[in-house]
């Protein structure tokens, strides 16, 4: 029998989880580039987003199996509730429990950075529950990418630039837009994989409304974007060390071809988690390309 310790922590998709760090990470250093870096700030920061992104991966799990998108036919890794292992009323308030921790965080986001942030983290609080559940779920009508794109690109590392720094610059906008676009990727691979299941569900996913080209030229285009924000950022005056991310170039190729494969289910999970590892190491060289390269 599974530790219930594991269960939760694999409920949480700990793999995913990049896409929470990451744009703190990019935050924080584009910070110290302008000479105000506060890692008290980011830590706390670094919290709302973790328990934001679980709270999100928790009510996901819960709403999907309600609505039947969840099902023991699902080609990727198992749910905690519809494997059976967690109720769906011991998920729904574990979904609760861990978004009311993060509003609590976000009120000291609020207290150093002013009461212009409270809306923002109740907004991303709401979304987090309406990504797949209420009467509009976004992940089910094709708004999901647009969703990630907006929340772990520019409102994560805006806002944590923001209680940092004050007001973003347009080295900030380019960061954020490149990160979220590698984070939406990461939705990308999960709904190419989950096509068939979500279309038999009624979820409307990008993949599902215009088709599996376009998702791959979404993925590529993504890619593609990200990795020329370096290079737009040097032309801003950032020296060489910035361009770092640049190196990553294989990879992406290599990516866009495993996701044209289709392959077998092994591998489509391998790399889903291969993408949140590419935004990964992506942030961390933008990171410190911007840390050296200012």
């Amino acid at each position: 029998m599974t530790p219930r310790w594991k269960i939760w922590l694999e409920a949480a998709r700990p793999k995913t989880l990049p896409a929470a760090v990451i744009p703190v990470v990019v935050a924080t250093a584009l910070a110290q580039a302008h000479g105000a870096a506060q890692l008290s700030k980011a830590a706390v920061c670094l919290v709302f987003a973790l328990l934001t992104q679980i709270g999100t991966n928790f009510a996901n799990d819960y709403f999907d199996f309600r609505k039947g998108a969840d099902t023991a036919g699902r080609v990727g890794p198992r749910r905690a509730v519809a494997a059976g292992l967690v109720t769906p009323a011991e998920m729904l308030r574990a979904a609760g429990l861990v978004l009311t921790l993060a509003f609590l965080a976000g009120l000291l986001l609020v207290i150093e950075g002013g009461w212009l942030l409270l809306p923002v983290g109740l907004v991303s609080i709401v979304c987090a529950i309406a990504y797949t559940g209420g009467p509009y779920p976004l992940g089910y009508h094709g708004l999901g990418d647009l969703f990630v794109f907006l929340f772990f690109g520019l409102v994560a590392v805006g806002v944590t630039f923001f209680v940092q720094a004050g007001r973003p610059g347009v080295d900030v906008l380019l960061a954020a837009a490149a990160i979220g676009l590698l984070a939406a990727n990461i939705l990308v691979a999960n709904n190419y994989r989950d096509a068939e299941t979500d279309a038999r569900a009624g979820k409307r996913t990008l993949v599902v409304r215009f088709g599996r080209r376009f998702a791959l030229a979404q993925y590529g285009l993504s890619l593609v974007a990200a990795l020329a924000v370096p290079a737009l950022l040097w032309r801003l005056g950032y020296s060489w060390p910035v361009l770092a991310p640049l190196a990553l170039g294989p990879w992406a190729f290599v990516l866009g071809r495993r996701l044209a494969r289709r392959a077998v289910p092994a591998e489509q999970i391998a790399l889903l988690a291969d993408t949140a590892k590419f935004l990964a190491v992506y942030g961390v060289l933008l990171s410190a390309g911007l840390v050296f390269g200012k």
